[in-house]
């Protein structure tokens, strides 16, 4: 039953997506006004924010190949462009800054950064520290970062962090309001079922989810049901190319970027953050997406079938099984050891 509510899903939603803009990137709505009407189409991929610096963060790369990375992404359609507050220490956030200023371009990008905060003046002070690094005035989506652990959705209300976002918004400093996990879809239906009307959530879609700790069956049909635009990420188990499913399972027929990302396009999202760290990542990424085609049920069945064996204990998606991929900051709000 709950594979025929997502295939169902998809194809409402691909119903609805814009497969020739004028720049060639499909596009599906993030939002809509009163009427029903598009308030904003985004790309079916997203340029993710920490792999898109990580070249000049962590290898010695020139900063300007990182920012001709950007705009090569925007040149080629894509218009979603992520980040947050923690990636690369702020970082991220001061390249892509840098970018966007350049001729007008953040007027073309909608733009989604992350609070690290769950409490008012926290939330805040993130807030002014993320508008001044990316050089904007508003933030088109802003994102509590990291729902990862049970208690995190209690403290943004009970703490200050949810009422800030509401006077951020209604001050005209942000336009949408989401979260964002990796852990648990349980914790992830918690907030969605809080008293406020999410915009938008972040969660992990790959091929690996649907057999543990599912967030495209359990997290997917809730935000369709009260309306918050689902986006997905680590749709390769990771980074590109060293991510867990295409690391560890890359000689095996179909588990390749290619077909991991077109099934993930394939499900009821409105776009996919990709971890593109340089040009011929973006050449890939945006082939798929150009020339998008949804895969076939039967073709998604034999995939997930494929895999079952190895992708019920959660070797593949370690976000979910371990505490190794959460934010330092994170961690340290939680009193957990620092990695």
């Amino acid at each position: 039953m709950r594979a025929q509510q997502i295939q169902q899903l998809s194809q409402n939603y691909l119903a609805l997506q814009t497969n020739n803009p004028a720049d060639g990137l499909p596009r599906r709505p993030f939002a809509r006004d009163a009427e029903g009407n598009v308030k904003d189409a985004v790309s079916i991929i997203t340029l993710g924010g920490w792999h898109s610096v990580a070249r000049a963060a962590m290898d010695g790369a020139p900063e300007s190949e990182c920012i001709a990375l950007m705009h090569a992404a925007l040149d080629e359609g894509i218009n979603f462009f992520d980040n947050a507050w923690d990636y690369h220490d702020g970082y991220a956030e001061e390249v892509m800054g840098r970018a966007l200023a350049m001729d007008g371009k953040r007027s073309r990008v909608f733009l989604m950064t992350k609070n690290c905060e769950r409490d008012y003046a926290g939330s805040m002070r993130d807030l002014e520290d993320s508008l001044r690094r990316l050089q904007t005035d508003y933030l088109d989506l802003w994102m509590f970062h990291e729902c990862n652990y049970d208690n995190d959705p209690d403290w943004i209300f009970e703490r200050g962090a949810l009422r800030a976002a509401i006077e951020a918004q209604q001050a005209g400093k942000v336009r949408y309001i989401g979260f964002t996990g990796h852990k648990d879809p349980r914790i992830h239906t918690k907030m969605l079922r809080k008293p406020h009307a999410w915009d938008a959530s972040l969660m992990p879609i790959n091929l690996m989810d649907a057999h543990y700790r599912s967030f495209l069956n359990e997290v997917v049909p809730v935000c369709h049901e009260l309306g918050a635009a689902p986006i997905g990420m680590k749709g390769f188990g990771g980074g590109w190319p060293n991510g867990r499913i295409l690391e560890r399972m890359g000689d095996r027929a179909g588990i390749d970027p290619v077909t991991l990302l077109r099934f993930n396009l394939s499900q009821p999202v409105v776009s996919q953050v990709v971890g593109i760290k340089n040009l011929e990542q973006l050449k890939v990424a945006v082939g798929v997406a150009r020339d998008f085609v949804p895969m076939a049920e039967e073709e998604q069945t034999e995939l997930l079938a494929s895999v079952i064996t190895e992708a019920g204990d959660g070797r593949y998606e370690t976000f979910k099984s371990t505490n190794e991929h959460d934010g330092p900051h994170h961690r340290k709000q939680h009193n957990f050891a620092i990695a």
